[in-house]
């Protein structure tokens, strides 16, 4: 991803589709940003200015070549939070130690960490989102007056129960105006942007019919300056990091999974590949800088990078020339963004709720009535009932829980022996039964991980063998892929036990990786390496040599094909090696 490669054979038709495809998504930009602040509690300008300045870095540094950054409404929720609980001033603070987050999970090339995040996971707090913004958008709607806004989602619906008698009607018409027009418009006129459309024609009726019965984001917010604000450093203290290293690591790991599904995103209709480790130190610049001027946290935008690539960007300097249209309509038009009816912008944000729901996926997810069903939906409650923090926190942890359960699930010890009607005579669990099992020798055959999830059922399986006291325990462990050190101190614990009874310990089969835990731990020295065995017949015959052939006259069980010499006091052939 370096800028030779991005911008290799870059020429004038390129800059030409580059420049038409900047301008279009920075016109659908503009009422997105300030939208999205309005609703993160922060003036409509400060959309504005993160919309521009991320929207440029994100293109100059980022590792994606078709990347559309800005304020998205994935961090709604959380800013909104940030405000009310902490002040304007602290979001600042909060949004730069993100920023440092995502730059250090960059340079540690942490960037594919945050896909392992579960889809359930992502899916529910998504949704969660959706409703979120979609409610909150209820109030400007309807136009309803003497709102006391709140930070939990109950709350806010008892505020507006209580105040619905205060609906306004000249409000429900500029925003059904609105919606009406953006919804139409992509069917009418496919290149327009329906969200400016609707914007433009409802801010116009409603200044021409309804001057004075609306709320502006002038009577909300003030005007809109036309200068971008002077730089001012944020006070950081030892005691505000305390304080906003929580809500700045939700707001670095929401931003990181946004953006790198947005470059995902962006690679599957492009045909290009993203570096996903530029892409977070991209993120992550341009959210260091962005509270020097005042703006909110910013990511990689889906809906916006996808209009980039359908309208023929070729480059990064697409996502420049966005924020250059951005920054320069700011300077021009100002003035008559603040004559915007407040109900003119719901409708916008409402639809962008309705489009990140992901709600085929999430009934998708709830039909399997699996684990992931119940990840999705806890997930997605305390998304809405509590905060995001703790939603993503226990949502990760519950995944991770279950994942583990079913892991161990995974682990399978069965007693085995030689299947003499199999060609190889492969051992078999089936021919184990009463009457037909050795009594000096005992055969298990382990598959799955032998990890901490899975240890002690483990251990506890084979523990009867040791109470029987079995000569000789042989573990056949050739679909074992992965051990841990807990799986390997339960493997110790069990050997040992079993030595102390005078028995003798002999395994199969063991893969690279548990072999070379065992030789780490110093277990392979203890279980000496003359008792591993590349394969099970090796192993069975070594069994054989060390039984008590006192013990083997006159046996009945004939576990083995060898029984019949050896209950007659003969002495058995080496069998098949490849057993």
């Amino acid at each position: 991803m370096r800028w030779k490669g991005r911008f290799e054979g870059y020429h004038a038709s390129a800059m030409r589709k580059d420049l038409i495809s900047g301008l279009i998504v920075g016109i659908i930009a503009i009422p997105l940003g300030m939208a999205f602040a309005i609703a993160s509690g922060v003036k409509p300008e400060y959309g504005i200015y993160t919309t521009i300045i991320a929207g440029i870095i994100i293109s100059l540094f980022g590792g994606s070549k078709f990347q559309i950054g800005g304020p998205t409404g994935a961090f709604i929720p959380i800013l909104f939070a940030i405000v009310m609980q902490y002040g304007y001033e602290n979001l600042l603070v909060a949004g730069f130690l993100a920023g440092i987050i995502l730059v250090l999970m960059g340079v540690f090339k942490l960037g594919l960490l945050i896909k392992f995040i579960p889809r359930p996971v992502t899916i529910g707090f998504t949704a969660g989102i959706a409703v979120i913004i979609f409610s909150g958008q209820i109030v400007n709607f309807l136009g309803l007056s003497g709102i006391e806004k709140h930070e939990g989602f109950l709350p806010n619906m008892k505020e507006i129960t209580m105040h619905i008698a205060t609906i306004n009607i000249y409000s429900v018409a500029t925003a059904g105006i609105s919606l009406a027009v953006i919804v139409f418009t992509p069917r009418l006129l496919p290149k327009v942007p329906g969200s400016l459309v609707g914007l433009v024609v409802s801010s116009v009726v409603a200044a021409l019919f309804f001057q004075g019965h609306v709320a502006t984001i002038g009577s909300s917010f003030g005007a809109i300056p036309s200068t971008l604000p002077h730089f001012h450093l944020p006070e950081i203290t030892w005691d505000r990091i305390q304080t906003l290293i929580r809500p700045a690591f939700i707001i670095a790991m929401l931003g990181g999974i946004e953006s790198l599904l947005s470059a995902v995103v962006a690679d599957g209709m492009a045909g290009s590949r993203h570096n996903s480790n530029r892409e977070l130190i991209g993120q992550g610049i341009a959210n260091m800088a962005v509270p020097l001027f005042g703006g909110i946290p910013a990511t990689g935008a889906i809906a916006r990078t996808a209009t980039n690539i359908k309208n023929g960007a070729v480059s990064p300097f697409s996502g420049i020339i966005h924020g250059i249209v951005v920054f320069l309509t700011l300077i021009l038009f100002a003035p008559y963004a603040s004559h915007i009816p407040l109900a003119s912008m719901a409708p916008i944000l409402m639809l962008v709720a309705w489009n990140m729901s992901e709600r085929k996926e999430f009934a998708h997810v709830l039909k399997t009535k699996t684990s992931d069903s119940i990840v999705l939906l806890i997930t997605f409650l305390l998304t809405v009932f509590t905060n995001l923090t703790t939603a993503v926190e226990i949502g990760l942890i519950l995944a991770v829980i279950l994942f583990v359960k079913r892991m161990g699930e995974l682990l399978t010890v069965a007693k085995v022996l030689p299947d003499p009607n199999n060609k190889h005579e492969k051992v078999q669990a089936h021919m184990v039964y009463e009457g037909h099992d050795c009594p000096q020798i005992s055969i298990y055959t382990i598959e799955g991980p032998l990890f901490f999830g899975a240890a002690n059922m483990f251990e506890k399986s084979i523990m009867d063998t040791i109470h029987q006291r079995s000569g000789i325990l042989l573990l056949r462990m050739g679909k074992v892929p992965f051990m841990d050190t807990t799986g390997e101190s339960n493997l110790a614990s069990l050997v040992k036990h079993f030595e102390k009874t005078g028995g003798l310990m002999l395994l199969s089969g063991v893969q690279p990786q548990p072999l070379e835990v065992l030789k780490k731990t110093g277990l392979y020295e203890f279980i000496g390496a003359e008792h591993l065995f590349a394969h099970t017949g090796e192993a069975i015959n070594y069994a054989l040599t060390r039984l008590d052939n006192n013990k083997c006259l006159g046996c009945k069980h004939f576990a083995f094909r060898e029984c019949t010499v050896l209950s007659k006091g003969g002495r058995p052939l080496d069998r098949d090696v490849e057993l």
